[in-house]
C-alpha cells in the first residue's frame, strides 16, 4: 500500500501559515481530477497530493498535534493514494433538495458496483467499491463512495500512450459516460506506472 511520508506533512503551525495561500491552487488541482457524470455524480480522482492536503485538514480543523493521532489519520486516508497500477476516486452523489436526495438514494442502490472506466478498444474496467466499510442499507446507498479501477498491464501502456478513457456508469436508474477530458486524462495516466 502508497502511504503519506509523516515527514511530508507540516505542523499544525506551518500548515496554518500557507492554508488559505494554497486553497486556490489546491481547489484547481482537485478540479482538473474530477469528472462530473451526468446532472447528479462525480467522481474526484484521488493522487497523494490531494490526499495529503484532506489529511492536513483534519489534523488542522480537529487540531491533532501527537504523533499517535497524525499516524491515525494517515492511516485513514492512505488508501486512497493510487498505488501505479490503478486509480482510486471519492464518488458523490449529489441531490441539493433533500426529498429528491432520499428518493433517488433509495433507487441507486449498487451504482458504486456499476461504475466504469473504459480505455479505448479495451473491456471495461468496473470498480471495486467502498473497500473499507459497506456504504448501502436495504433502504439506501450513500451519497459517498470510495472506488479502485484496477487495470492490467494492457490498460496501463495504452492510457499511457494516449488512448482515449470514458467514464460511466450502468446503473439501470443512472445510465451515463462522459469521455475523460484531455486534461484531466493527461493527469490521471501520471498516476500509473
Amino acid at each position: 500500500m502508497t502511504t503519506i511520508p509523516r515527514d511530508s506533512l507540516m505542523s499544525l503551525e506551518a500548515y496554518a501559515k500557507v492554508r488559505q495561500t494554497g486553497k486556490p491552487e489546491s481547489i484547481a488541482h482537485r478540479r482538473l481530477r474530477t469528472v462530473r457524470l451526468g446532472e447528479h455524480l462525480s467522481v474526484q480522482f484521488e493522487d497523494e497530493r490531494t490526499v495529503r492536503r484532506q489529511i492536513q485538514e483534519m489534523l488542522h480543523i480537529e487540531k491533532i498535534f501527537d504523533e499517535a493521532g497524525i499516524q491515525a489519520e494517515i492511516d485513514a486516508y492512505a488508501p486512497l493514494v493510487p498505488d501505479g497500477g490503478n486509480w482510486k476516486a471519492t464518488m458523490l452523489i449529489e441531490y441539493p433538495d433533500a426529498h429528491e436526495r432520499k428518493r433517488e438514494l433509495a433507487r441507486l442502490i449498487g451504482i458504486e458496483d456499476r461504475m466504469f472506466v473504459e480505455p479505448e478498444g479495451l473491456q471495461r474496467v468496473y470498480a471495486i467499491a467502498d473497500e473499507d466499510l459497506d456504504r448501502e442499507t436495504e433502504e439506501k446507498t450513500s451519497s459517498v463512495h470510495f472506488l479502485r479501477f484496477e487495470f492490467t498491464r494492457v490498460a496501463i501502456e495504452a492510457i499511457r500512450a494516449g488512448a482515449a478513457v470514458k467514464l460511466g456508469c450502468d446503473h439501470r436508474n443512472y445510465p451515463a459516460h462522459t469521455g475523460i477530458p484531455p486534461e484531466t486524462l493527461a493527469s490521471l495516466a501520471g498516476d500509473l506506472r
